[in-house]
């Protein structure tokens, strides 16, 4: 396709053509590698039959482990085969009714997935953060920059409950709080989707919470309403107001573009279905600190004990278990 007459002039094209063969020309050198390093393994090992080395034997277990390591992370990879799952990401976390308690449960969400990213080598960037009023937060949106994330991140998107004795209840009763996650793909800069400035209502304010004495003191912060669909997006992490803006923006047309995905395809399940009611019955995954200690995926009947290890970004069996779901879904026919 590269040598074929014209498709240089496309700059559009052939850049999208030309990230696609690099992103498969990685895997076959990774999977090249890893073929060599099992020959080398194979053959080291009848070397240490035929010596009886026990040390060259332990050796070899080490290297076997590390081959099934990456043999299981680049399955995974291929499972990514959306056609945005190779992007950046945009999550957004949203509060639900309770107050304090709701707001709380947010906050433990974000710092949970702050540390997934942080493990998995990924880079985060808050754009808008909506401090509660006593702790906590009402909500947060931010992006995830690295290869994969959007196809990693996108069945975190749901109802998310805690069962906990509240440490804001002087009478020490358990508490159920629930909150949101929204995942969208973050578009590339060729991807176009139409807004007419005459659908949007601006809005600039002054950022709240912390930031400075310039984010108080000045209206940089920016809201805008796209008035067709009802979606509200803000900014505010910007010291510009030009920046906010163009953050904001970028998050619209995430959104308006993930909603359009959805219109076309009445398999996938509705992001904008469980913003009705963020509520008993709706959620995907709980947590349970009391009576017991457990987290439960509820739409992959995966149960794991250790709720800290979960809380600290220890997300990977959830994401695993959801991509083998749906690609076992897929296959067949479902």
């Amino acid at each position: 396709m590269l040598a074929k007459d014209g498709f240089w002039d496309n700059p559009e094209q052939s850049k999208d053509v030309l990230k696609e063969r690099s992103r498969l020309v990685e895997t076959v050198e990774r999977i090249q590698a890893i073929a060599k390093d099992l020959e080398d393994a194979s053959l080291l090992f009848d070397l240490a039959v035929e010596e009886a080395d026990e040390e060259t034997f332990r050796d070899i277990q080490g290297q076997v482990a590390d081959i099934e390591s990456r043999i299981e992370h680049l399955s995974l990879e291929m499972m990514l085969d959306g056609p945005d799952d190779h992007n950046d990401a945009i999550l957004s976390i949203n509060a639900g009714a309770g107050g304090t308690e709701a707001q709380d449960w947010a906050e433990i969400l974000l710092r949970m997935y702050l540390r997934w990213i942080e493990r998995n080598g990924y880079e985060a960037e808050i754009i808008d953060y909506q401090p509660g009023e006593e702790a906590g937060i009402k909500s947060a949106t931010l992006t995830v920059k690295g290869e994969n994330a959007y196809g990693y991140l996108k069945g975190e998107s749901g109802v998310h409950r805690l069962v906990r004795i509240s440490p804001f209840n002087a009478s020490g009763k358990r508490m159920t709080s629930f909150a949101a996650v929204f995942v969208y793909p973050d578009l590339d800069h060729e991807i176009e989707i139409d807004i007419d400035e005459k659908d949007l209502r601006i809005d600039v304010y002054r950022a709240s919470g912390a930031g400075g004495q310039h984010v108080n003191k000045t209206s940089s912060a920016v809201r805008i309403t796209h008035l067709p669909t009802g979606i509200v997006v803000q900014c505010q992490q910007e010291r510009s107001q030009h920046r906010n803006r163009e953050m904001a923006m970028k998050v619209l047309r995430a959104r308006l573009y993930q909603r359009e995905q959805e219109a076309q395809d009445e398999k996938r399940q509705q992001i904008h279905d469980v913003k009705e009611e963020i509520t008993w019955g709706s959620q995907i995954r709980s947590y349970v600190m009391q009576p017991y200690q457990m987290v439960k995926d509820h739409r992959i009947h995966l149960d794991v004990g250790n709720v800290q290890e979960v809380l600290d970004g220890g997300l990977d069996p959830f994401i695993e278990g959801v991509l083998l779901a749906k690609k076992a879904n897929k296959a067949r026919g479902a």
